[in-house]
């Protein structure tokens, strides 16, 4: 199977500037490693109707080539179930019956982040088992047998995080990302992972399970995240932050491209440009400040 990095967007709306410059990055990863590039679309949850569409129209329009046919999430399903039947039959997971406010509420373990699970369901007895289902249907938690987990990132060196019980599939059915994204990204020969550093928390987790299922864990790299004036992550309050709404205030998409590309030190113009230019370690470590034109 060939080498290859991706880009994944859930399709719960226009990408604005922040997405598409965490996408070019992964592009130009890609490209500059001899990989191949490939899209996946995350529509397992918050999908919007036409924001797919939306998505690759702008993707293309800022010259990002993916290689192959798009991969959408919804397709799978049979795939995240046969993982989860892995994982349990080598006794690696349980039921839980917990709401979000009784997880939020319970205490944690020191030094566990907030919201990470406590492990409340853990150790029930089948009769309570029994019991609680006949009132609400059960997520399915991984057993997790470490309590951090470390990985090795591009641009932030060794990362070691937390590993706490989490949800493979929710209890309305739905696989959770953390189960699909390492089922996808085996499946699909991904062995670069090139995302916003927002996610190199959820990292550890996800490098854990695939160690777990005998799935390659990936090269990583945690990129900086676009922000506003306030250093807040970009969001699309922030303004015109879509090609969309930007080309309404007179700013092609290649106008666009270009601004993204000044701000990792690249020159303008085409991406297959900049890619001769394109160096890891030169790449900004702070996030880019995005201010209104």
């Amino acid at each position: 199977m060939n080498r290859a990095g991706r880009f994944a967007p859930s399709p719960s709306g226009e990408l604005h500037v922040g997405n598409l410059r965490t996408a070019i990055l992964a592009w130009l990863f890609a490209r500059s490693t001899g990989r191949d590039f490939l899209l996946r679309v995350e529509d397992l949850d918050r999908a919007r109707a036409g924001a797919e569409a939306e998505q690759l129209r702008d993707l293309a329009a800022i010259g990002v080539t993916w290689d192959g046919a798009v991969v959408r999430q919804t397709d799978r399903g049979e795939v995240y179930g046969e993982a989860i039947a892995r994982l349990t039959a080598a006794g690696l997971t349980y039921e839980c019956f917990c709401t979000r406010r009784e997880i939020q509420e319970a205490p944690s373990a020191p030094h566990a982040p907030q919201g990470a699970y406590p492990g409340t369901c853990r150790n029930l007895d089948p009769a309570e088992v029994e019991f609680r289902r006949s009132n609400r249907p059960a997520a399915i938690r991984l057993r997790a047998e470490v309590a951090e987990y470390t990985v090795r990132d591009v641009l932030h060196g060794e990362f070691t995080g937390v590993v706490d019980d989490f949800v493979l599939r929710r209890n309305d059915g739905v696989t959770a990302y953390n189960l699909a994204v390492v089922v996808d990204d085996a499946a699909q020969g991904i062995d670069q992972v090139v995302r916003g550093d927002d996610l190199l928390s959820s990292t550890p987790r996800q490098a854990y399970l695939s160690s777990l299922l005998h799935m390659p864990v990936p090269e990583y790299a945690h990129v900086p995240l676009v922000v506003n004036a306030d250093g807040a992550r970009l969001a699309k309050r922030d303004g015109a932050v879509t090609l969309a709404d930007l080309s309404r205030e007179g700013v092609a998409a290649a106008g666009v491209r270009d601004l993204i590309l000044q701000s990792l030190g690249l020159p303008g113009g085409t991406l297959e440009s900049a890619l001769s230019a394109f160096r890891t370690l030169d790449l900004p470590r702070e996030p880019w400040v995005w201010r209104r034109l």
